[in-house]
């Protein structure tokens, strides 16, 4: 009961940091995405969205060392988006994510303000590293459908990833790189 009643104290003396993290997601996601006819159609039924609503609250609990109640609100929200982001996951302001079902985030990875990410995409590790084991995106990173960005390594701002590409090295400011192994463009 003590442990419910220090979530909900966590959540009530953050909650219009959270809001407002999200209305500027929203809005965001509205001006990026032709598709979004209305603030409100992106509140209700985009899974991106969604999916960062779960991650906000469940990285607030996570960085307050509450693990298993931030991990179990990620998982349920992975069951209804289909997006798996990891609660210790660091994400910046207006993150659009497009479609979304597929993508995973590790515990480690960071990603700057105005990012774009695309369906099936991984955040992940080689399962060679210790503590940073996920990359850092910075800002204004666009990551393609399908791309793996694997590593403790460093999407410097305004890259660009291409569709299907495998990123296992550093990206420099303004590069497009695509292919497997990436390279640049």
């Amino acid at each position: 009961m003590e442990k419910i009643k220090i979530i909900i104290d966590i959540i009530k003396n953050n909650i219009v940091k959270i809001f407002k993290g999200l209305y500027e997601d929203a809005k965001n996601i509205k001006e990026k995405d032709p598709a979004a006819r209305s603030l409100i159609e992106v509140i209700i039924l985009y899974s991106g969205f969604h999916a960062l609503f779960f991650h906000r609250i469940a990285h607030l609990l996570y960085k307050k060392k509450i693990y298993f109640i931030a991990r179990l609100i990620s998982q349920v929200s992975r069951f209804f988006t289909g997006i798996e982001i990891h609660p210790g996951a660091k994400i910046g302001k207006r993150l659009f994510i497009d479609h979304g079902i597929g993508i995973v985030i590790g515990e480690t990875a960071e990603i700057g303000d105005d990012c774009t990410i695309y369906h099936n995409v991984t955040l992940g590790g080689t399962g060679k590293d210790i503590n940073k084991r996920h990359p850092t995106l910075k800002n204004n990173v666009l990551v393609g459908t399908g791309a793996k960005v694997l590593g403790p390594i460093v999407i410097e701002n305004n890259a660009k990833i291409g569709a299907g590409a495998v990123v296992l090295k550093d990206v420099k400011e303004n590069e497009t790189v695509v292919g497997i192994p990436a390279s640049k463009i």
